[in-house]
């Protein structure tokens, strides 16, 4: 049984604009409470103990939250600093570098790794702890797949993930949740800077996809990527159709 989640919450989130200004995004409030507390609930509830969070920007405030949160929650919730192991984000920045981060805590394990500026509901999240030797992607049918990575698929094998493609090519999309076998640590270092200068976790699935190893589950339920300030009031509408 899977009981690591690695959760990427080192950005600062410049599309909440002065939102995100003095604090991470992850920590915007939603009635009343931080985005990541929401997400944190459902990531024990799906039972998942161990929460590795990776941080970067206003790391202390993180710090404070979590030690908040761990009052009301028993859980074992590590701290990383990320721009602390690989410099600042003008030295290496992207999705891929809080697995970088990461695998001596993890140790030969498989874990969940997901980012924490995305909302999943608590089965989407335990219906990723599978235990074989397969990495899995979460994807959702969407209704405007051109602004996100698109899953091409072969049955449940994962052939490519198209980035924002100008053209149809289908409508299953990435959720940036991800359950990855230590595999992915052989091909972290084969990553290269992309076009837009950072290095992507999608590049890791791509090769681990070239193996076959990479299979796409579908996510069930409710899910939001949490990045700009109209998405406070979606996310509010969202507790509240669930609280019924």
């Amino acid at each position: 049984m899977i009981t690591k989640v690695v959760v990427s919450a080192a950005g600062q989130g410049t599309r909440m604009l002065h939102l995100s200004e003095d604090r991470p995004k992850h920590l915007i409030e939603v009635n009343q409470r931080p985005f990541l507390a929401y997400l944190l609930d459902n990531i024990l509830e799906a039972g998942y103990q161990d929460i590795i969070l990776v941080v970067g920007y206003k790391q202390d405030m993180m710090k404070e939250f979590v030690e908040n949160y761990k009052l009301h929650h028993p859980c074992t919730i590590t701290l990383v600093p990320q721009f602390e192991i690989l410099g600042p984000r003008e030295v290496e920045y992207g999705t891929a570098c809080p697995l970088k981060c990461v695998k001596d805590l993890v140790k030969g394990e498989s874990f969940i790794s997901l980012v924490g500026d995305n909302f999943y509901s608590a089965r989407d999240l335990a219906a990723m702890n599978v235990e074989d030797e397969y990495t899995y992607v979460g994807g959702l049918q969407h209704d405007t797949p051109e602004k996100f990575g698109v899953l091409l698929a072969d049955g449940e094998l994962l052939k490519e993930i198209v980035e924002k493609p100008k053209q149809f090519v289908g409508n299953l999309i990435n959720t940036s949740l991800y359950k990855f076998t230590p595999d992915v640590f052989e091909k972290l270092p084969l990553i290269q800077k992309s076009e837009r200068g950072e290095y992507e976790i999608t590049d890791v699935i791509s090769l681990l996809a070239k193996d076959k190893k990479v299979k796409v589950k579908k996510i069930q339920d409710n899910w939001m990527d949490f990045g700009r300030p109209e998405d406070i009031e979606k996310f509010s509408g969202i507790l509240k159709h669930e609280s019924n």
